[in-house]
């Protein structure tokens, strides 16, 4: 068969399937030119999921009576300037839209109508392009001073074919108002509003530019629990800027569904990004539980490319380790510097399973309680002086600098965990405390309180100023012993230990090839490895803390994240996971009846230890509860 042409329909329509591939797709080009356009609002209407109808409005700077035609027109843009010599430098992109495909796309497969009014004319214009056929130019009305109105009829009518692989109509209408949440999330300062079969779903009034803007902008669309539990991320590194908000552990998902990234203000969906916020996170969450977060990437246009595909979601790094490092550090920056904090969706959790008992009376005169109230019950660890806690407190043995440190030995542990005093944990704690000023007179004024008791032998309750805390005792030892355990890795070597016959890992060439550059890398982490001939490694030593682990497939994951990532992910991680499993096995156990002593000074270890408001697998280490939610849960408020 000779090589012929194909009809410049036939390329519409090709151009078309990959540019326009759903309803949400050319609601997002559209959106995109609006937003090009400089408008600070953007109304979105759809019909039917968008098949049936789409409009888009804006008060943006309108197109020209003489570029209208051009602007349906293949490979047309406004958005890229020549140089003196002629070329395009298709790497310096500074718009959301630059290909000139979208709108000659959606003109192919659908009825396209353009009005539109330029902010320096007077009259309003109009361009229709029906299954790709072009109508002239022609007088149109327009309710504003300057903009654009784009209606798209009965998409991909042309292409009947393409139908059939559409989604229902509520399906696809979940698209749009996904795409629509993602732009707005970008450009806070841009008034949203989308309607979808005449029912106003989404309105965003334009929030003030800047990080309060972003936040309250955020909140309105991840919900306010987001926004009372994001950390502010903003950073920058060689000129790449990261900024956005992120939540904490302990405001975790079930899915990824939650994490939204943008370069230069464009919504991506890139391994890169995903796997850096993962791997930032991945001290505080177990695998099946994924943070939220909002993230913003602002970088030169020349140092990423986003001319990989029509849909302009997918982009390139010029220098994905400095991207990659960004991001991991400055996520764990803004971890470190939430300190103990847990988000307030656990003390919200814990209330509601509260029910008030409005039945009959709990207290008969045979009851236990009625004939001993002093005795503590079962599962109840109390101490002499409860009913006069602040006293009781300040005067246990124990409690003041002269102390001993309190030790427990526990049966089959070759070592002993223990607890700091409070005069110890006071010189480390300090930094709350202003300079100078003398430490808090009582307890009950540090963040996390007096311990006041203990509950089958498992949490410990204690008293704040405004509220009370309850502590699981375990996962806030797994905790500290953990964290303890990463800060020996950071201060030393890590210890190796050699096999009795080095293990050759065979590879692709080029997987062989990353290994082997990364060697200086993996010995800092206590894997000596080796080129070994072609398409080959030979692995010597192994860190100590993995034990007998399985070399090839370390090897193997570790070849895998230098292709996806350029980082050696996998070790990383087993090594965390193994600091967390041996934190675990040294940790307090619940069950284990504590002292008063005890208690407070595992208090004032996690006031004093970064994330110890999460275990090691995301789940909170204590709930808060404050006064006013008491009071409430009695009726007092």
């Amino acid at each position: 068969m000779p090589i012929r042409r194909l009809p410049p329909e036939t390329v519409n329509r090709i151009a078309a399937g990959e540019v326009v591939e759903r309803p949400a797709s050319a609601i997002k080009e559209l959106v995109e030119n609006a937003l090009d356009a400089g408008a600070s609002r953007v109304e979105i209407q759809a019909d039917g999921g968008g098949l049936t109808r789409i409009l888009i409005a804006d008060d943006g700077k309108g197109i020209p009576k003489d570029e209208l035609p051009l602007a349906v027109e293949r490979h047309a843009t406004s958005k890229l300037e020549p140089d003196d010599a002629g070329d395009v430098d298709l790497l310096r992109i500074h718009t959301l839209g630059f290909r000139g495909e979208a709108l000659p796309s959606i003109g192919s497969v659908a009825r396209l109508t353009i009005t539109t009014r330029a902010r320096d004319e007077a009259d309003a214009w109009a361009v229709t392009v029906d299954g790709g056929d072009q109508r002239p130019v022609a007088p149109a009305g327009f309710p504003g001073p300057h903009g654009a109105r784009v209606e798209v009829r009965d998409l991909f009518y042309a292409t009947p074919a393409r139908l059939k692989f559409m989604k229902s109509e509520r399906s696809e209408a979940m698209a749009i108002s996904e795409e629509i949440k993602r732009q707005a999330m970008a450009h806070e300062a841009v008034a949203f509003t989308l309607s979808l079969d005449g029912k106003v779903t989404l309105r965003l009034p334009a929030e003030h530019p800047g990080f309060e803007g972003r936040l309250k902008r955020l909140g309105a669309l991840l919900g306010r629990d987001f926004e009372a539990n994001a950390l502010l991320i903003d950073q920058e590194r060689d000129g790449v800027r990261l900024s956005g908000y992120a939540g904490l552990p302990t405001y975790s998902r079930g899915n990824a569904a939650h994490q939204f990234l943008f370069v230069n203000g464009r919504p991506v969906r890139d391994r890169l990004l995903q796997g850096a916020l993962r791997g930032a996170y991945a001290d505080f969450l177990a695998r099946d539980r994924h943070p939220a977060a909002a993230l913003f990437l602002d970088i030169d246009p020349l140092y990423v490319d986003v001319n990989v595909h029509p849909a302009k979601a997918e982009v390139r790094f010029r220098d994905p380790a400095l991207v990659r490092g960004l991001i991991v550090g400055a996520l764990r920056h803004a971890l470190h510097a939430a300190g103990h904090r847990a988000s307030t969706t656990v003390a919200a959790d814990a209330l509601s399973g509260f029910r008030p008992h409005t039945g009959e009376a709990l207290y008969s005169p045979t009851s236990p309680s009625a004939q001993s109230f002093g005795n503590a019950a079962p599962g109840w660890s109390g101490w002499q002086g409860w009913s006069q806690p602040a006293a009781a407190a300040q005067n246990l043995p124990g409690l003041n600098e002269r102390s001993a440190r309190v030790e427990h030995t526990w049966s089959g542990q070759a070592a002993a965990p223990s607890f700091r005093t409070l005069g110890e944990i006071q010189a480390e704690h300090a930094g709350q405390i202003a300079p100078g000023a003398p430490p808090p007179a009582d307890l009950i004024d540090y963040p996390l309180g007096a311990a006041r008791a203990q509950l089958h032998g498992t949490y410990i309750v204690a008293q704040t100023r405004d509220g009370l805390v309850v502590v699981d005792q375990h996962a806030a030892h797994e905790r500290l012993v953990y964290e303890r355990m990463k800060t020996q890795m950071a201060t030393g070597a890590v210890t190796r230990q050699a096999l009795l016959t080095p293990e050759v890992v065979e590879l692709d060439p080029a997987e062989a090839e990353r290994v082997a550059a990364k060697a200086d890398e993996l010995a800092e982490m206590g894997l000596i490895v080796e080129a070994f001939g072609v398409g080959a490694v030979l692995v010597r030593e192994t860190p100590a803390l993995l034990g007998d682990t399985d070399v090839q497939g370390l090897i193997r994951d570790i070849a895998d994240d230098l292709s996806e990532h350029g980082a050696a992910l996998s070790l990383k991680e087993r090594m965390a996971e193994v600091c967390g499993t041996m934190a675990c096995h040294g940790s307090v156990r619940a069950g284990r009846v504590l002292s008063a002593p005890d208690m407070n000074a595992l208090l004032r270890q996690m006031e004093a230890t970064p994330h110890s408001g999460q275990c090691n697998h995301g789940r909170p280490t204590y709930v808060e509860l404050k006064l006013n939610d008491l009071e409430k849960l009695f009726g007092r408020r």
